[in-house]
């Protein structure tokens, strides 16, 4: 008779085991419900608004670039240089440099 007291133990902890888990899934859920509704019924205080797109930023930082380096190239051949600035944007004169790099002339 032992062992029949002991198998009734058995499910009856199966049956607690089983009754609470359902339980505690419907109280998380409750619980996340009402974490919702209380992040709805804050105030936002800061929301992020893009000025400009991504890709308007990108093509910004590329004429950015590309504006530093021509700038950078007439003060350096035309200032530091002592050459003509306008020169410097011509591709006569990079022919040259690169002829000279290259041992053409």
């Amino acid at each position: 008779m032992t062992n029949g007291v002991k198998d009734v133990e058995v499910k009856d902890v199966k049956q607690q085991v089983n009754t609470q888990a359902p339980s505690m899934r419907k109280q998380h859920k409750v619980e996340k419900a009402e974490k919702a509704e209380t992040k709805e019924n804050k105030k936002t205080w800061w929301v992020q608004i893009r000025l400009f797109p991504i890709w308007l930023r990108i093509i910004l930082v590329a004429a950015l670039v590309v504006g530093a380096i021509a700038a950078g190239l007439t003060i350096g051949y035309g200032y530091v240089g002592d050459g003509n600035p306008k020169d410097a944007l011509k591709w006569d004169t990079w022919q040259h440099i690169l002829d000279i790099l290259n041992g053409k002339s």
